[in-house]
């Protein structure tokens, strides 16, 4: 009898692999629950007080849950407010006697805040220290944060930096030096295959796909400035890799959610070169380029520039010291003549500054000049966009609304109100203006704006397999009445040409 009471109290006690919880544990919740209460109706309610204490534990668990997270959020974020060689024993140096590349976040937020946009103060503020943390642990030379984009599991803050002259190359160089070994291994390896493999006589190919559109170089065009994110301020910061033309060019036909996870893969068609990184990446490079805006004559190019050849693309400007400021009303005038674009726009080919893909380099010449001559490529022609500092009134219309829409941040005190502008083409991101200063931000999900739903492209047509033509056209095999009239004919003509032989031998003789 104990043998089976212990095998009953077994079975009671197995725990559950949904709730991780046990019948017994349960029933002797309920039981005490029913004691202290002793209600006169306790069959009647014996399931109402078994949801009511499984509701309970359910609450009590999500309530620890939540604490836990919210006290690891809280040792993450406490150090940010911890003071530079603050556990260190040594006293943190002025901040006003030492220059710093770290923008004034709040006073930023104060003009935010006014035209309604931007985060709420306590979190712009935590992301002003994750800032400072990024200043202190980079030698960066200007920093701005860039925006917030909205993620399914995170979302991601986004500060566009611009490194010291020199200081970039070196940490491309540290972390390349990190995977040479891997590298060689790999070539090693490869060279052993080689030599140990037999010789394969199946035929191959000669067709060689395009060559691919290099990248822009560091400081220039796409990658001239670099982006670091985190899903959590206090969290590390992550610089994101350069952005490739291939990836802009696919990217503009593909739109996804992004997770938070810099490592998700991206499933797409047509198929994206790259994870989640690679396209956020992408994606900061097409709304920095469409939607970078500031006051007309903020900047202006260099007096040398304004004198060379116009043709030539002007891919830089400085700070007009004597601007003094455009009226808000002008600013906010419908026909938006007061507004300038001073990030250079991405060409269809994926760059800011073209590249010829078939130009060739002096190497690929003298290997043409051995070879047989050739066909020469057509010339593909030179694509071009528009200008930095061009006109936002020339942008292109969204589905019938202008690009950008105007507005002041207060209709009540116009006189102490700020120019807002408001980007149609790509929702969530802003602009203001009041006297010399000015700012942009993007608080969104990262897309396009689309009137339509989004369908993907349609897939290649199939390529035929052989070209139509006489050569390689299957034909009806003969009849027999075909074969001996053909097979007559060729014995005819053996006759008639070896009577023709004999009468020139006969000629010959006399």
């Amino acid at each position: 009898m104990e043998e089976k009471l212990k095998d009953v109290k077994a079975f009671l006690m197995k725990t559950s692999s949904i709730s991780n919880k046990n019948l017994y544990d349960h029933l002797s919740d309920v039981l005490c629950k029913i004691l202290d209460e002793r209600p006169s109706n306790c069959v009647d309610v014996f399931e109402d007080y078994s949801q009511e204490i499984k509701k309970g534990n359910k609450e009590k668990e999500e309530d620890e849950s939540a604490k836990a997270q919210d006290k690891q959020t809280a040792e993450m974020q406490q150090k940010l407010f911890e003071k530079e060689g603050d556990g260190e024993g040594g006293e943190a140096e002025n901040e006003e006697d030492m220059e710093t590349p770290l923008p004034d976040l709040m006073n930023l937020e104060f003009y935010f805040e006014q035209a309604g946009i931007g985060l709420s103060r306590e979190e712009m503020f935590r992301v002003f220290l994750a800032l400072k943390q990024l200043v202190f642990t980079k030698p960066l030379q200007s920093v701005r944060f860039w925006g917030k984009i909205f993620g399914i599991e995170n979302n991601y803050y986004i500060a566009e930096v611009e490194y010291r002259e020199g200081e970039e190359e070196e940490e491309e160089e540290e972390e390349e030096g990190e995977g040479e070994g891997e590298g060689e291994k790999d070539e090693d390896k490869n060279e052993d295959d080689e030599e140990g493999g037999e010789e394969d006589d199946t035929p191959k190919s000669e067709w060689k796909p395009p060559a691919p559109i290099p990248k822009e170089e560091n400081r220039v065009g796409t990658n001239k400035k670099v982006y670091f994110v985190t899903t959590e301020p206090g969290k590390l910061w992550v610089k994101l890799p350069p952005v490739t033309p291939a990836q802009i060019t696919i990217a503009r036909q593909i739109k996804k959610f992004f997770t938070g996870r810099l490592d998700a893969p991206i499933s797409s068609y047509p198929p994206f070169p790259g994870n989640e990184s690679n396209y956020l990446r992408a994606q900061l490079a097409r709304i920095t380029a469409g939607c970078s805006i500031s006051p007309a004559g903020y900047y202006m190019f260099e007096e040398e520039e304004e004198e060379e050849d116009e043709t030539e693309e002007r891919d830089s400007y400085i700070l007009n010291t004597e601007f003094e400021g455009i009226n808000v009303q002008e600013l906010v005038d419908p026909t938006m003549n007061n507004w300038v674009h001073h990030v250079q726009h991405i060409l269809p080919q994926g760059r800011c500054i073209w590249h010829n893909p078939v130009e060739k380099s002096e190497d690929e010449f003298e290997e043409e000049d051995e070879e047989e001559e050739k066909e020469a490529a057509d010339e593909p022609k030179r694509e071009t966009g528009p200008s930095l500092l061009t006109s936002v009134s020339d942008d292109e219309s969204v589905n019938g609304m202008p690009a950008w829409t105007p507005s002041l941040s207060s209709e009540v005190l116009p006189r102490y109100a700020l120019a807002v502008m408001r980007s149609n083409r790509w929702p969530g991101s802003y602009a203001f203006a009041k006297d010399r200063k000015f700012e942009n931000i993007y608080i969104g999900w990262g897309h396009k704006y689309d009137a339509d739903n989004y369908t993907p492209p349609p897939p290649p047509e199939l390529m035929k397999e052989y070209p139509v033509l006489p050569e390689v056209t299957e034909i009806d095999d003969p009849t027999v009445e075909e074969e001996r009239a053909l097979k007559k004919a060729q014995e005819e003509a053996v006759e008639a040409a070896e009577e023709m032989e004999d009468m020139d031998d006969d000629d010959d003789d006399d």
